[in-house]
């Protein structure tokens, strides 16, 4: 049985290494808000566990049983957050901390009766895959809006960042998980994007750091 501490560890490390082959203690203290001794001293007692492969200086990776540990908090948390927002009617921007606290029931049958009762959904409110019972995680082939061209089209599907105040600026705009987006124009000065809603002709302008994080299909 693990902490909650230590669940979070593993997976903020299976987060960052979907980005990287491997995971820096300057990443995990970044992310998790502590300090780098910290960090150290919870990865010696992972490693100690046999969770993950820690190499000072190097970087830190997930065992298949970290993997597997990480996969399934990620799951009740993702599950936990379309609960609330599809059941409870919370907001997007509302549900990640509930979601944190939550993900720490560790009843199987419990998350497996919540999963059963929603129609085993593939997807959180924030286009996030769920991963299934087995650790099986069906992937969307996403694209961030800053690699579209002109006259590109896409339909938003997910995003990168899931602060509160991001959601909140995508909600005012209109870019909300199924809207379709049209890029009009990108600005040389900054990279920032013109882009129309829905096939609205209200143009709505976002920087090119909002444009990387939000997600789109073809």
């Amino acid at each position: 049985m693990q902490t909650f501490t230590e669940e979070n560890y593993l997976k903020t490390i299976y987060k960052l290494s979907e980005d990287a082959e491997s995971v820096t203690t300057n990443q995990l203290a970044a992310v998790l808000h502590t300090k780098a001794a910290s960090v150290t001293d919870m990865l010696k007692k992972l490693s100690e566990k046999k969770l993950i492969d820690y190499i000072p200086y190097y970087g830190v990776t997930l065992t298949e049983t970290g993997k597997r540990i990480a996969v399934d908090v990620v799951r009740r948390h993702r599950l936990w957050e379309y609960f609330l927002v599809e059941k409870l009617n919370f907001k997007w921007d509302e549900v990640h901390e509930m979601a944190e606290e939550l993900e720490h029931i560790s009843s199987v049958e419990l998350v497996d009766r919540l999963d059963q009762f929603m129609g085993h959904p593939a997807y959180d409110p924030h286009g996030d895959p769920i991963p299934d019972k087995h650790g099986r995680i069906k992937q969307h082939e996403f694209k961030p809006i800053s690699q579209l061209s002109v006259d590109e089209c896409g339909v938003i599907s997910g995003v990168r960042e899931h602060s509160p105040a991001f959601l909140q600026y995508l909600e005012k705009l209109n870019l909300m998980l199924g809207n379709q987006i049209r890029v009009i124009e990108v600005l040389v000065y900054d990279q920032s994007v013109v882009l129309t809603v829905n096939q609205s002709e209200n143009k709505i302008s976002i920087s090119k750091e909002a444009a990387k994080n939000i997600l789109v299909t073809s």
